[in-house]
């Protein structure tokens, strides 16, 4: 296949805009408030008076645990990388995939909304070297889905166990089965999806809507058959990369804990963090209110601390937000730059 030229190539060609949301005008103005936003919350919680058992915690964090919490981030966002390349193009350069991948994760880190935003503008980047737009849409859905189906995964397993005294409970049913049975309506739901079919095509001449529409649900089920195939005959890289994203995500909370001397149990931070996640469906600049409202309360439902709860999430959400925009920024910069540097043949086009 042919290979992406090293930086020192002379040859360049325009880029294709961004998408318009993906500007570095826009991004900064998207990024500054929620520096800013997280920058005031973790100042008055520590140097504030009366800001009671929280602020206490924040200030006696200890810190080789919130250095471990980093690490564990890390190894979540280079768990995405890792799964991005095989279902996308396996023949894709891996630094290539790098850049894309932690590109995504930094776009992500500003408007999370489960992803979706990183991945627009990956489809952007993998345009840019020649993958056919229909690949693109298709392999977008089949990755959101295998990478969000090992939460449902587990929380289906867990609360079925837990529910049926396999595990040791302390928690009601509703907070057991009912998460249970609804992660499994999911799955089933997204199983059943390509029996729907792709529909008919638009009639002629068709309108702008109607040709959307139509694209969306093909790439919806054949994204969505795309993503059962796979993992009939899954790619270990896939399967290492999808269960190491969830579970080193999961770890960091876990870390953030114990950076405040506080230990909850697995099923805690397992049920906790699928509930809590749901805030970050949310279209909310850097998921702030979102996601940190509803892992505490989901944290705090399940059994956490109130105090450490709300401690360990902030410092939780300062991570998820700052490593991947640190890492994606640096890898946006270099993206560019090599899509910009390749001549006008694309190596992405045998994909």
């Amino acid at each position: 296949m042919k290979h992406l030229p090293s930086a020192n190539a002379t040859a360049s060609r325009p880029l294709a805009a961004l998408p318009d949301e993906f500007e570095p005008r826009k991004l900064l103005r998207k990024g500054a408030p929620i520096v800013v936003l997280l920058t005031v919350v973790v100042l008055i919680l520590v140097l504030a008076p009366g800001t009671g058992e929280v602020g206490h915690l924040l200030r006696d964090a200890s810190l080789p645990w919130v250095g471990l919490a980093v690490v564990l981030e890390g190894l979540s966002c280079f768990s995405y990388v890792l799964m991005f390349r095989p279902i996308f193009c396996p023949r894709m350069p891996w630094s290539f995939a790098s850049k894309i991948g932690w590109s995504e994760l930094g776009a992500g880190s500003i408007v999370p909304a489960s992803g979706a935003a990183g991945l627009a503008l990956g489809a952007w980047a993998l345009h840019e070297g020649g993958m056919a737009t229909e690949r693109i849409a298709r392999r977008s859905v089949a990755f959101f889905l295998i990478k969000s189906s090992v939460n449902f995964i587990a929380v289906a397993i867990l609360g079925y166990l837990l529910a049926f005294g396999l595990v040791r409970a302390d928690q009601p049913l509703w907070l057991t089965l009912g998460p249970a049975v609804l992660a499994t309506l999911v799955i089933v739901l997204v199983v059943l999806l390509p029996r729907v079919g792709p529909g008919d095509d638009p009639a002629q001449d068709p309108s702008r809507v109607a040709r959307g529409i139509s694209a969306a649900r093909h790439a919806l089920i054949h994204g969505t058959t795309e993503a059962i195939e796979t993992l009939r005959h899954p790619n270990p890289l896939i399967i290492l990369g999808a269960v190491g994203y969830w579970a080193w995500d999961n770890a960091v909370l876990w870390a953030t804990f114990h950076a405040f001397g506080t230990s909850v149990s697995l099923t805690t931070i397992l049920m906790g963090y699928l509930i809590g996640q749901l805030g970050g469906l949310l279209p909310i600049p850097g998921g702030i209110g979102g996601i940190d409202g509803g892992l505490i309360g989901a944290m705090i439902v399940f059994g956490a601390p109130a105090a450490a709860a709300a401690a360990a999430v902030l410092v939780y959400r300062v991570i998820l937000f700052w490593l991947p925009l640190i890492g994606g920024g640096i890898a946006f910069v270099a993206l560019r730059r090599e899509l910009a540097a390749h001549t006008d043949e694309h190596p992405l086009a045998v994909c």
